[in-house]
């Protein structure tokens, strides 16, 4: 059984952010762009700024001893350099409810929304962005510091920068190549600053970014392999090389699998979530491996699936947990696993239809039902080894 088990004190948990669960955040790009109709309204979401009680409950029952949860930068600085300390206090209160259970927070700075004064000025385009950024960063962390240990300032940086200046179908609504390559570099720096400000005040916490990265791979094509490597190491490794020594941990995110020149048959036979995208077991582990280089402790800081109906869901869990397991045989200094999400949410342009939770929530009357493969996932919390 020893050959299964994960190292003592491994964290297991879940994560959520905040407009995706809270509700009632109505001064941040993604409410403005709501209002004007070009994407779903959030509304109340799932009410977890009223509910988070209850759902950490929720949570300790299933045996987590972490969670990873992000704090709204419009609701502590509603006005340029005007901070709101009661919902210091908000979030004070959150994390002092985890602590009580004996669970170990991952608090995320900045998951996608941006408070309205900052993005109708040009968000990290803006000159002094960087600044502007870290001052939240140091001031949230002189409140709350004491708090917590694992810090993120970003959530996928790249995702955030393809999806508002190239894809242009998330605010800002640009399709801007040089713009797109400039708010990479923005948030580079954005990050560097805040990572100096925030160690300045609370030199022991430990900080870092969640990465979204994809594993690549190719046929034995020659255009095809230099595709692979050239995606590799812009989508993976850019960012993280541009913020090197400012970082004393990855998270890393991962939903995507991507193999240039694959056969039709494997494109036909592959299984799929709700999303359309494809479940591929290995793909964890892969990405996992290819962090090793930067030498620094890993965290799994989200890995799920859509799938409503949760047929794919408990055996994903097995698989991720196996995909871990074997990197951490392999000599990646893998610490935790969040599962994505702890509750259904609100998935951006998606709205409420796709379903990510390990907990169904009833958007009517905001019932919370633990769907089974979070049982599944608790097998293997509480034995802290693989399942079969």
């Amino acid at each position: 059984m020893a050959d299964k088990e994960f190292p003592e004190g491994f964290l297991w948990g879940a994560s959520t952010a905040a407009y995706q669960v809270e509700g009632g955040i109505e001064n941040v790009d993604w409410a403005e762009a709501a209002r004007e109709g070009k994407v779903p309204e959030a509304g109340r979401a799932c009410d977890f700024y009223n509910r988070f009680g209850s759902d950490f409950e929720i949570a300790a029952s299933l045996g987590m001893n972490a969670q990873r949860f992000s704090i709204e930068w419009a609701r502590i600085e509603p006005e340029e350099g005007k901070f709101n300390e009661r919902e210091i206090e908000h979030y004070r209160a959150v994390l002092e409810r985890l602590k009580a259970s004996g669970v170990t927070p991952m608090v995320n700075l900045w998951h996608f929304t941006l408070p309205l004064w900052f993005s109708e000025r040009g968000g990290f385009l803006e000159k002094g962005a960087p600044e502007i950024f870290a001052r939240y960063c140091r001031f949230v962390v002189e409140r709350l510091g004491g708090y917590a240990d694992l810090w993120l300032t970003h959530n996928e940086p790249i995702v955030y920068s393809s999806k508002g200046f190239w894809d242009g179908v998330w605010p800002p609504f640009l399709r801007n190549p040089l713009q797109y390559l400039r708010v990479i570099y923005a948030v580079a720096a954005a990050h560097r600053t805040a990572y100096t400000a925030m160690k300045t005040v609370r030199p022991s916490i430990q900080i870092g970014i969640a990465k979204h990265n994809i594993f690549f791979e190719s046929n034995s094509n020659p255009l095809n392999r230099l595709l692979c490597v050239c995606s590799d190491w812009f989508w993976n490794h850019r960012f993280l090389r541009l913020i090197e020594g400012y970082q004393d941990f990855i998270g890393l995110n991962h939903y995507h699998h991507k193999k240039y020149g694959a056969t039709s048959r494997e494109r036909e036979t592959a299984v799929r979530s709700d999303m359309g995208w494809e479940i591929h077991p290995t793909s964890l582990y892969h990405c996992l491996i290819a962090l090793k280089r930067y030498g620094l402790p890993l965290y799994v800081s989200e890995h799920g699936l859509a799938d409503a109906a949760d047929v794919h869901r408990p055996e994903f869990i097995k698989n991720a947990a196996r995909a871990v397991h074997r990197a951490i045989e392999e000599g990646a200094p893998v610490r935790g696993y969040f599962h994505w999400s702890l509750l259904d949410n609100y998935e951006w342009t998606e709205g409420f239809t796709k379903r990510f939770g390990l907990i169904e929530v009833n958007y009517d009357t905001l019932e919370r039902t633990i769907r089974p493969s979070a049982y599944v996932y608790k097998q293997i919390i509480e034995r802290n080894a693989l399942i079969d």
